[in-house]
C-alpha cells in the first residue's frame, strides 16, 4: 500500500495535535506537524534531505506572523510534486482565488469532517482541486476579474519602450532613481525622464501603483538585467564624458 505523507502546519497547537492524530489513525497516512511557517520549510528542507518527500501539505489560511496562503507560494517553487490545500475557518471567494494563484489544490473548511479532508487529500494527489460548492462561483468571478485586470496590464506595458521597461524592472526591484542611473549607465536626469514616462503610459501617479501593476503584468525585478544598446535620445555618462 502506498503511503501518504502529510505536513500539518497550524500554530494551534491543540488543533494541529489532534488533527495529526486523526489523520494518523489512517492505515495509509503518515504525519508530520509544523507550528509556523519557518518550522514547516525547515521540515520539508529535512525530508528532502533525507531523500523523503511530503506529498499533501494542509496549512493554516491565517498562520501567526505570516499568511497561509504566502506560505502556499514559497513551497511551490522547487517542490512540484508537493501538493497544498488551505484549511479555513471561513468561506472567502477572494482569498481562495489568491490560494489557488499561488499553487494551492484547495480550499477546505476547519470544521470539516475528517472523510471529507481525506477525499480532499486523495484527491489532490489525483491533480483534482478540490473547493466548496458555495464558494466556486465567487472564486472563478475573482479569477476572471484577475485576469482581466492582468490582460490589461500587459497591453500597457507592451507600449513602453524597451528602455522604459529596463527602468520599469528596476523600479519592480525596488531600486531608487540614483540606483537605476548607476545600472543602466544614465544620468539621473533621464532616468527621471524615463521613470514619468513610465508612470505616464501606465497611467498612474506613484512608484507603487507602477510596480503593483507591473507585477500584475508579470514584470520581473532586473536583477538579471542586461542594459540594452542605448538609443540616440539616451545621455550616458562613463568617466566624466557624454556618449
Amino acid at each position: 500500500m502506498a503511503r501518504i505523507r502529510v505536513l500539518v502546519v497550524d500554530d494551534h497547537r491543540v488543533f494541529a495535535e489532534s488533527l495529526a492524530a486523526a489523520l494518523a489513525a489512517e492505515p495509509d497516512v503518515d504525519v508530520a506537524a509544523a507550528g509556523s511557517g519557518p518550522a514547516a520549510l525547515r521540515c520539508l528542507d529535512r525530508a528532502a534531505a533525507d531523500g523523503r518527500r511530503f506529498d499533501v501539505m494542509l496549512v493554516d489560511a491565517d498562520l501567526a506572523g505570516a499568511d497561509g496562503v504566502e506560505l502556499v507560494g514559497q513551497v511551490r517553487e522547487g517542490r512540484p510534486g508537493l501538493r497544498s490545500v488551505v484549511l479555513a475557518e471561513r468561506d472567502d471567494a477572494h482569498r481562495a482565488a489568491l490560494a489557488l494563484q499561488a499553487g494551492a489544490w484547495g480550499w477546505v473548511a476547519k470544521d470539516c469532517s475528517l472523510q471529507r479532508l481525506l477525499a480532499v487529500v486523495r484527491g489532490v494527489l489525483r491533480d483534482e482541486t478540490h473547493l466548496p460548492p458555495a464558494l466556486l462561483t465567487g472564486v472563478l468571478r475573482e479569477l476572471t476579474e484577475v485576469r482581466r485586470h492582468r490582460t490589461e496590464s500587459e497591453r500597457l506595458v507592451e507600449s513602453l519602450t524597451p528602455r522604459e521597461r529596463e527602468v520599469l524592472r528596476c523600479m519592480v526591484a525596488g531600486l531608487g532613481r540614483k540606483a537605476v542611473a548607476e545600472r543602466l549607465f544614465l544620468s539621473p536626469h533621464t532616468v527621471r525622464t524615463h521613470m514619468q514616462n513610465v508612470l505616464g503610459k501606465l497611467g498612474v501617479h506613484s512608484t507603487l501603483a507602477a510596480v503593483a501593476l507591473a507585477r500584475r503584468a508579470g514584470v520581473a525585478p532586473a536583477e538579471d538585467l542586461v542594459p540594452v544598446r542605448e538609443s540616440a535620445g539616451d545621455v550616458v555618462e562613463r568617466g566624466g564624458q557624454l556618449a
